[in-house]
């Protein structure tokens, strides 16, 4: 691989998700690099946009450029596009917000979400991310992962919440129940107020390459209402699976079944 390039794309990211100007010195720090090469780095990045240092001196941030470019993939994105009719339908049977959701490494990527009518509602963003086994989309992905990754990823998570499954035992036992079901339930996992319940999405040679789920407050996840829930969700996914055919998203798919590869070297 070409390590300018890396390194290029590791400025990019850090300062995509970083939430204020960052200084030549904290960039080079946090990705281990000398100061002088990050100088350069960030030259030719201000020269193609990507990169716009602020007018007061404080440092770098990510341009709007990065957004321009995501919103373009996106409009493009046959899953979000044969999603969408389904998503809506499920949050007017449901009441609550539904987040269409692909998997990245050990996070979720929301790439389509259809907010709830109610005042109260959980609170997501498109191309936000969150740890994949701690919500509900994510552990519906996880969940048909080879079981060399599951083992793998059990002995190395971290907690969002108190309610987080995070003892290895336990997330396997809950990825198995999951695979038997059909569905995932997210119990205050990722936020202690926020609950969530989500089905797989599979491209027609039957491979998970995203999930849809609904999430909401706590209180409007009771157990008496999860069945009627699982049920709305595994017919979305259901009917996203069959619009999908056979088309271009398979090459989201192939993108999805490289990333397993890379988590089983």
């Amino acid at each position: 691989m070409n390590n300018t390039l890396i390194k290029g794309l590791g400025v990019i990211e850090l300062l995509a998700h970083s939430e204020r100007p960052l200084g030549l010195s904290e960039i080079a720090a946090e990705l281990g690099l000398a100061k002088s090469n990050v100088h350069r780095l960030l030259q030719a990045l201000t020269e193609l946009r990507y990169v716009i240092r602020a007018g007061d001196g404080s440092g770098y941030s990510a341009s709007i450029k990065l957004w321009e470019l995501g919103s373009a993939v996106l409009s493009r994105l046959d899953l979000r596009r044969h999603a969408e009719i389904w998503m809506d339908q499920l949050m007017h049977a449901s009441g609550e917000s539904v987040h269409l959701s692909v998997l990245d490494r050990g996070e979720v990527v929301y790439v389509h979400k259809i907010d709830s009518p109610n005042p109260v509602r959980a609170y997501t963003q498109i191309g936000g991310r969150a740890l994949a086994h701690c919500v509900a989309t994510g552990k519906a992905m996880l969940a048909f992962l080879p079981e060399a990754t599951l083992q793998r990823m059990a002995a190395a998570l971290v907690p969002s919440t108190p309610h987080s499954i995070v003892e290895p035992a336990r997330f396997l036992r809950e990825m198995e129940k999951i695979r038997k079901q059909g569905y995932a339930v997210n119990r205050g996992e990722w936020r202690e107020t926020v609950s969530g319940i989500a089905a797989p999405i599979t491209d027609c040679h039957g491979h998970v390459i995203a999930a849809v789920g609904l999430s909401g407050p706590a209180e409007r996840f009771r157990p008496g209402r999860l069945k009627p829930f699982a049920d709305m969700v595994q017919e979305a996914a259901a009917e996203i699976t069959a619009s999908l055919g056979g088309g271009s998203h398979d090459a989201l798919a192939l993108a999805t079944r490289s990333m397993a590869d890379l988590r089983r070297r």
